[in-house]
């Protein structure tokens, strides 16, 4: 297979063996180990193209690695053939238009950095080494969903190689319903190439992380906090073993003051790290306790207000935490995106105030059974608090019932429709898949 590869492939040809090929099967979750066949970092569309049609010919099973940061490690397989972006990173600006296109492969270090320069950005992730394409595909939460809504609701135009090999272009004006799935309908249609998003004026940032003492009083005040915080404000607290709330006004410090006064009001921070600062910093600052090779194991769900029955749930599970690593967060849902018009994206939190993550965090593989456990037993406990809808990328190993009530039945259904134009014999179904009608 490497000497049919040599000949044809542009990029890096990686089979089992050779310097390198460790490393590029390495992915963000630390339980993730898995051994491909080969891995091909692409040079260009032609790359990804060859790459289909080799896993086609040797009945291979495909992977596609954008930034290889999903929790589920979807970005690799077993035995199969690894078609790695990380080598396709460019971004391109036209900044009167307020427009940028991306290449598959780049991270949101890579996009906030170029935005940034011309005072220009779009809602991303908040880990700088997350890729640009996982996160928009699924949806995409970052601290500008207040003002801008979801990555993926920027998200104006792809291009993308599909199963056969064939290049499609999507827009609004171009393949339109496809433009639709590709905005939290995951990786399910074929290989985004290239994103085009949408770009707003975006100066400096108030933001940092506060500390509060954990009790059930603390969470019933941050409820009603959030309960009238702007659309500049994202806050998405969680527990390490303090309440720790990560915050980001979008303007001023003259504008942020009254509402972080507000915030303080009830409760006097144990550690208050609120600053000005540049966008790209503040980007950066949850990378630090969001490292590589650490274990993880997620359970998620879209969650509506704090109840006390819901509030006393939620102490328990945080109290009940294995490792001191491990987070139960709360993601504030809120202005611009739930006034996205319904049906204009495949992403599914149906007005929910909250996303819940139940976030497993550890180091030891001896201890994979009991914190798996814990985050498991910690969502059950959560269960009956839950709303309807759920963010996919925070899925892991899901069966497929769980996906279809992740999405909604309707959504779904129209995803299936998609997906049976577009990749009717399941190609692409190492993701948060949405099968073809008759699978």
């Amino acid at each position: 297979m490497k000497a049919i590869e040599a000949g044809n492939i542009e990029g890096e040809v990686l089979p089992p063996g050779v310097p390198g090929y460790d490393d590029a099967r390495r992915v963000f979750n630390g339980m993730i180990d898995r051994q491909p066949a080969l891995i091909v970092r692409c040079a260009n569309e032609s790359d990804v193209a060859r790459s289909l049609d080799l896993a086609r010919r040797h009945s291979l099973q495909v992977a596609v690695r954008g930034g290889g940061h999903n929790v589920a490690g979807n970005a690799v397989c077993d035995g199969g053939l690894v078609i790695d972006l990380s080598r396709m990173r460019r971004v391109e600006l036209e900044p009167m238009r307020r427009r940028a296109r991306v290449q598959g492969g780049a991270t949101w270090g890579d996009l906030d950095t170029a935005t940034q320069a011309h005072g220009l950005a779009t809602p991303g992730g908040v880990v700088s080494s997350t890729g640009v394409a996982g996160l928009t595909l699924g949806g995409g939460i970052g601290v500008l969903r207040g003002l801008y809504g979801l990555t993926c609701d920027n998200l104006v135009g792809a291009e993308l190689v599909t199963a056969t090999g064939e290049r499609v272009s999507t827009s609004a004006d171009e393949n339109p319903d496809l433009l639709w799935g590709l905005r939290g309908g995951g990786g399910n249609f074929g290989v985004v190439t290239t994103f085009e998003f949408a770009l707003h004026p975006l100066g400096s940032v108030v933001s940092g992380l506060l500390d509060f003492a954990h009790s059930r009083d603390f969470l019933k005040f941050y409820d009603e906090f959030a309960a009238g915080a702007p659309d500049e404000l994202a806050l998405s607290p969680a527990g390490d073993p303090v309440a720790s709330v990560f915050a980001c006004f979008c303007g001023s410090e003259a504008a942020a003051a009254p509402v972080f006064d507000r915030l303080r009001s009830g409760f006097a921070p144990l550690r208050d790290g609120l600053a000005t600062r540049s966008y790209v910093e503040s980007q950066r600052m949850l990378d630090a306790i969001s490292p590589w090779g650490v274990r993880n194991f997620w359970k998620t769900n879209a969650m509506g207000p704090l109840t006390s029955l819901a509030i006393e749930a939620f102490d328990e599970v945080f109290m009940s935490a294995k490792s001191p690593a491990s987070q139960v967060q709360l993601e504030h849902l809120h202005g611009a995106m739930h006034r996205t018009p319904p049906g204009a994206n495949a992403a599914s939190f149906a007005g929910a105030k909250y996303n819940l993550l139940v976030n497993a965090k550890w180091t030891d593989p001896a201890r994979d059974e009991e914190n798996i456990r814990w985050a498991r037993d910690g969502f059950a406990l959560l269960q009956p608090h839950l709303s309807s809808g759920a963010y996919t990328n925070y899925l892991v190993q899901e069966p497929r019932e769980r996906v279809r009530q992740a999405y909604g039945a309707e959504t779904f259904d129209r995803l299936v429709a998609l997906k049976d134009r577009y990749d009717p014999t399941n190609v692409f179904r190492l993701n948060q898949n949405i099968p073809p009608s008759g699978d």
